[in-house]
């Protein structure tokens, strides 16, 4: 018998999160695009207002909540990290927490819940997210697929420029720039975890995911050394020196221009004189679009240029077309056309939108609001391109005409053209596709069958081994090849989230804070859940009943029966007011609190014990065996725990490695450094391989406790909150299943095949 023939045009399933504007989403809807092109099913997870969008373009769509209208509107008010008194007090960060939490909610859902439309089940391979998503590293460890990151803005530490979103300003600073620069990319994420990272863990808890302690939040994804693609053009910002391999620098992501008709009274607009001057501010909402349109509109007379000028989302113009001959007020245009037809172009510095206009070699002229957009603002200046950026609070007529006329230079126009030129020789979103593909652990996501699926499960018979797909299992399950018992849950990648150790000390004390802090939050619990149980149970308006002088209206009992202001029935009150007691809810309010308490009661003892038995000795057990990196040693890697049968793994390679190593350096440390300086050197040496061999022989004998208690402690909270794992496997089945019906016969006999053969040739029982 031949071999049949297996052809796929299909690999990942990809979920693409995003968070922001249109001008966040549509270069990843070109990225979707590209990916589709490469035999990959794409769905774009952002702002349902986005849906029609995304579906055109020909991509699946996933609504993850969240308004972007209001989250511009917040981000225009507060454009620096901390918020101002007026937000405080009119109660907007409860409500974009809120908005947070349930754009977490909707990314995991994004990952493992069918097409809205179509119905159709979808399990994510593989997430691409940019980094104000947040839910995305969190979603990548519950599945358990690879991650990559790409933004539009700098989100990894370098000294070349500072973080966009920390508006250093180093005039009279005594503290190096570079140095400047790379702290502030853990200024800015450490504030972010700040305020979300208790919403984080608070979420993290639905999947069944610990929580990501405080020290790591900040920097998850760099210590992670999760890939990232930046896409913006490296003839604007090249790559900086001190970027990691895994962080590429790609290009503008560009989607194939629309096919677009103007409307009459652009096309006549752009015929009866000279290129105009684009003036728009897109997504941005300004609370007095009035007189930004007066400012707008007294520059342009100044300067004397022609004028288009984008109502966008603040309206400006409100409903007028045109104010004379020279100026037209004009709604949504693909800026990928319009762009074409001006001279220069004046806007809010989105990413988007200053990549189209330097794409088409326009002059710019940046007007921030807030986030990445005066570093924008700032690379096209210091490529020539435009002006210097005019922040939005000091915008007047006289300098956005200043600004015009910079614009309309002959040098500021070759300066911008030769930017376009160098762009359009790019190719952004094609090298993005590659960088993501260069970054996929290719090896651990095949099926062994189905060579172009990702593996969903994992086949274990004696000693053999098989990937399988969800297509895969399904006919081999299908066709009593196997049943789902033989068959276990495959993750191609695995994210660990622990506290780093640097020394005992400092280890143990740490672990020694969270301890008495959960066991101090616990025995508050015994008090406040029976008090929060209590007003759960009892309704306001019982309250309000048995304060005196509050009058309650009663329903008619009869046609035509009035009640009178000011007249009531006593007796009636009085029952109502027993009907609505706390009394009548009594026995919950008592079990309620009663569970309350004893939650509190358990989470204190549970704390206690943890801390004591399992945290502490892992803790100093982490910090002996990386005491030597704090004077230049080496440490081995002895893996991560992520189970009880790992844990017991890890604490025989830490033992045996901590006894090996510990004694060799004591004769090794001393030729070393005799080699290296002499006498001296040999008696630095023998100091460090004395401590060598207390910390490594240390930390392997206590790392006999420390690391199968750990592993005992994850495999029983996978146990416990095993929910999302079960919602996982489902939804694996589920997308089976329907790939049977829809592609299965063309495959099935070749998986047969295939299976047998790799059965027989690795010699598993029965074959």
């Amino acid at each position: 018998m031949g071999k049949p023939s297996v052809e796929r045009d299909q690999w990942l399933n990809i979920v693409i999160q995003v968070v922001g504007s249109r001008g966040d989403v549509q270069p990843f809807v070109a990225l979707g695009q590209e990916l589709c092109r490469h035999g990959h099913r794409v769905r774009l997870a952002t702002h349902g207002t986005f849906s029609d969008f995304v579906r055109k373009a020909g991509l699946e769509f996933y609504s993850i909540g969240g308004d972007p209208a209001d989250l511009m509107a917040y981000m225009v008010k507060n454009p620096g990290l901390i918020p101002k008194m007026k937000t405080l007090r009119e109660g907007e960060i409860q409500k974009k927490r809120k908005m947070v939490a349930e754009m977490l909610d909707g990314c995991w859902k994004s990952c493992i819940e069918p097409d809205p439309v179509s119905g159709r089940s979808f399990v994510a391979e593989a997430i691409i997210a940019n980094p104000p998503s947040f839910a995305h590293i969190h979603c990548s460890q519950a599945l358990g697929v690879p991650l990559h990151l790409m933004f539009t803005m700098p989100w990894t530490s370098t000294s070349a420029f500072p973080h966009p979103l920390a508006n250093i300003e180093m005039r009279g600073s005594h503290l190096p720039a570079g140095i400047a620069n790379y702290v502030s990319y853990s200024a800015v994420e450490f504030m972010t975890w700040q305020g979300l990272g208790d919403l984080v863990n608070s979420w993290r808890k639905t999947l069944g995911l610990g929580a990501v302690p405080s020290t790591e939040g900040p920097l998850l994804a760099e210590t992670l050394r999760v890939p990232f693609t930046y896409c913006w053009s490296p003839a604007l910002i090249p790559k900086p020196a001190d970027w990691p391999p895994h962080v590429d620098v790609c290009g503008f992501f560009f989607r194939d221009p629309p096919k677009y008709e103007p409307p009459p009274e652009i096309a006549s607009f752009l015929r009866a004189g000279p290129p105009p001057v684009y003036i728009g501010f897109g997504s941005i909402v300004i609370d007095d679009p009035a007189k930004l349109t007066a400012t707008i509109l007294q520059a342009v007379r100044a300067v004397g240029v022609r004028a288009i000028i984008s109502r966008g989302w603040s309206k400006l113009g409100g409903d007028l077309t045109s104010v004379d001959e020279n100026v037209l007020f004009i709604g949504d245009c693909p800026h990928d056309w319009l762009f074409q037809h001006v001279a220069a172009v004046v806007h809010h510095g989105g990413a988007g939108t200053t990549a189209c206009g330097l794409l088409n070699g326009r002059p710019t002229t940046i007007v921030p609001f807030f986030g990445d957009q005066p570093f924008w603002g700032a690379m096209v200046a210091a490529a020539g391109g435009g002006p210097r950026p005019i922040p939005q609070r000091q915008l007047n007529s006289d300098n956005l005409a200043e600004a015009i006329r910079f614009c309309m230079r002959p040098e500021t126009a070759v300066a911008a053209d030769s930017l376009g030129a160098q762009m359009r020789s790019e190719s952004g979103v094609k090298a993005a596709v590659e960088s993501f593909h260069a970054h996929l652990p290719v090896g651990e996501l095949r099926c062994d069958i189905l060579s172009d699926r990702a593996a969903a499960w994992i086949f274990k018979k004696g000693k053999t081994r098989v990937k399988l797909s969800k297509l895969a299992a399904e006919i081999l399950t299908d066709n009593l090849r196997i049943t789902w018992d033989a068959l276990h849950r495959y993750d191609p990648i695995t994210i660990v989230i622990d506290p780093t150790r640097w020394d005992p000390v400092t280890g143990t004390t740490s672990s020694l804070v969270s301890t008495f802090k959960g066991m101090a939050v616990s025995a508050s619990d015994i008090v406040v859940k029976p008090i929060q149980a209590y007003h759960r149970s009892s309704p306001r308006e019982s309250n309000e009943m048995l304060q005196p002088g509050v009058m309650h209206s009663r329903p008619a009992t009869s046609a035509g029966e009035h009640i009178s202001s000011g007249e009531h029935n006593t007796q009636d009150e009085a029952a109502a007011a027993r009907s609505h007691s706390p009394r009548r809810h009594g026995g919950n309010a008592v079990l309620e609190a009663a569970a309350g308490s004893a939650s509190g009661f358990g989470g204190f003892f549970k704390h206690f014990f943890k801390g004591m038995m399992v945290d502490m000795p892992l803790a100093a057990t982490e910090g002996l065996r990386s005491m030597p990196k704090l004077y230049g040693g080496e440490v081995r890697d002895t893996g991560k725990v992520t189970d009880w049968k790992s844990g017991a793994v890890v604490a025989g390679k830490n033992f045996r490695y901590g006894l090996m190593d510990g004694f060799a350096d004591l004769v090794q440390e001393p030729l070393k450094g005799k080699r290296e300086g002499g006498a001296l050197g040999a008696i630095k040496g023998v100091g460090k391989g004395s401590a060598n061999m207390v910390s490594k022989v240390s930390s392997g004998v206590l790392g006999l406790v420390a690391y199968p208690g750990h592993g005992i402690c994850k495999s029983i909270s996978a146990a416990v909150h095993g929910s999302t794992s079960r919602a996982i496997a489902q939804a694996r089945v589920n997308e089976g299943r329907d790939l049977v019906v829809t592609e299965g016969t063309g495959c099935e006999m070749a998986v047969l095949w295939i299976f047998e053969r790799l059965l027989s040739s690795s010699g598993a029982p029965g074959y």
